[in-house]
């Protein structure tokens, strides 16, 4: 097979070389590449920056919230709430990472309603105050299970109420926005 179509070329080469294509036919299809090349990246979507933003946000979340977690247990005086109870520990850590994301969801409404924010912040600075206070009590406590049982329920609330805050703010944007229309 291989010598027949080598031999038919052979035979009619030169009704193959009589064709030649037209002049200017390189050039024309170089252009249409690079117009080609062009729109496609003229066309090309740029990415979309709130994607970014969120991913640092979320990095930061998780920074603060490892950050906060290894605070409180280098000033525990050695004594930390695994140490009474690891199944409390578990809620502790669980509930300080929603706190924590819950916080920054409501530091983004402060520049809105600075007044209510202000007010949001106080309550959640005396359950702190009251979280540390617990927290400091714990190694000298004669009943280490209350007083651990005591700063979860602390957690609990503190995790309670930014959801509250969280929906009344929701409350009062969507108010903002009906009666603006």
């Amino acid at each position: 097979m291989n010598n027949r179509l080598e031999t038919f070329v052979k035979e009619n080469r030169r009704a193959f070389d009589i064709t030649e294509p037209p002049f200017g036919l390189w050039a024309k299809i170089e252009l249409e590449l690079d117009n080609k090349t062009a729109l496609e990246i003229k066309n090309k979507k740029k990415p979309v920056k709130l994607y970014l933003w969120m991913s640092a946000a979320a990095a930061i979340v998780v920074v603060f919230a490892i950050g906060w977690l290894y605070v409180g247990k280098m000033q525990s005086n050695g004594l930390e709430i695994a140490d009474v109870n690891a199944a409390y520990a578990k809620k502790e850590v669980h509930f300080a990472g929603l706190i924590v994301e819950k916080r920054d969801s409501l530091a983004i409404f402060a520049s809105a309603n600075p007044e209510l924010y202000k007010k949001f912040t106080a309550d959640l600075t005396k359950l702190d105050e009251e979280y540390e206070r617990l927290r400091l009590e714990l190694p000298t406590s004669l009943n280490q299970t209350f007083v651990v049982k005591a700063m979860v329920k602390n957690r609990e609330i503190q995790l309670q109420l930014l959801k509250q805050q969280l929906l009344i703010i929701n409350q009062v944007d969507d108010y903002k926005r009906v009666n603006q229309i």
